[in-house]
C-alpha cells in the first residue's frame, strides 16, 4: 500500500525539508503533529504563495551567506589537528569520553564555527590517541581533521618501559664486542 502525502507550503525554513515558501510533500501524521500546529507550514493557495516569494528570496540569499562561509571554514579546516586534553587511567583508557560536542566546543574556541551537528563520529572517543574526524555541512562540504586525545598529566607506564631499556643496552654490547653500557652510550653519541 503507497504511503500518503499531503502537499504543504512552508511558513518557515525547516532544514532538511525546504525554505520558506517551499511547496513540499510531507506525511500525513507529521503534517498534522507538528507543521501545522506550530504555524510552520500551511495548506498552498496561489495568494499565499505569491505572499511568501519576498520572504523567499530573502531566506534563499541568507543560505548562500551561510553556506559560503561554512565552505570558508571547510578550507580552514584542512590543516588543523585539534588536541584535547584528557584525564585518563595509566593504560591510556579515558575516564570520560570524547564526544561530538567536545570536538565542536574546541573548533568553535580555536574561532571555526562548527555547530555540533556537523561532527559526523560513529562512536565516542574512549582511548588517548590520534583520530580522523569527519566535519560535514552538507553532502559537498565536508573535511577530515585530526583529532589528538592527550593526557593531561604524565603517565605512570610502570614496570613495563624497563625491561626495554635493559634489552637496547644488552644488544649494544653484544654488537660492541663486550664493551659497556656507559662506553656504548658514549659511541653512539660520537656517531
Amino acid at each position: 500500500m503507497p504511503v500518503r502525502r499531503v502537499e504543504l507550503l512552508l511558513n518557515k525554513t525547516i532544514e532538511h525539508l525546504g525554505l520558506v515558501g517551499d511547496v513540499v510533500k510531507v506525511r500525513p501524521g507529521y503534517a498534522r503533529n507538528y507543521l501545522l500546529p506550530l504555524g510552520l507550514a500551511e495548506p498552498p493557495t496561489p495568494e499565499k504563495i505569491e505572499a511568501l516569494k519576498g520572504a523567499r528570496a530573502a531566506a534563499h540569499a541568507e543560505m548562500e551567506a551561510l553556506r559560503a562561509a561554512r565552505a570558508a571554514t571547510i578550507e580552514k579546516l584542512e590543516a588543523i589537528t585539534l588536541v584535547l586534553n584528557r584525564s585518563c587511567n595509566d593504560q591510556g583508557a579515558l575516564y570520560g569520553s570524547v564526544t561530538q560536542r567536545d570536538i565542536s566546543d574546541g573548533l568553535i574556541e580555536l574561532g571555526y564555527e562548527v555547530d555540533l551537528r556537523a561532527v559526523r563520529l560513529s562512536q565516542p572517543i574512549r582511548r588517548l590517541g590520534d583520530y580522523q574526524v569527519l566535519i560535514q555541512f552538507d553532502r559537498e562540504l565536508k573535511q577530515e581533521i585530526a583529532v589528538r586525545v592527550k593526557a593531561d598529566r604524565d603517565l605512570d607506564l610502570g614496570d613495563d618501559e624497563a625491561p626495554a631499556e635493559e634489552a637496547v643496552e644488552s644488544e649494544g654490547q653484544g654488537e660492541s664486542g663486550g664493551e659497556g653500557a656507559a662506553e656504548v652510550a658514549e659511541n653512539a653519541a660520537e656517531a
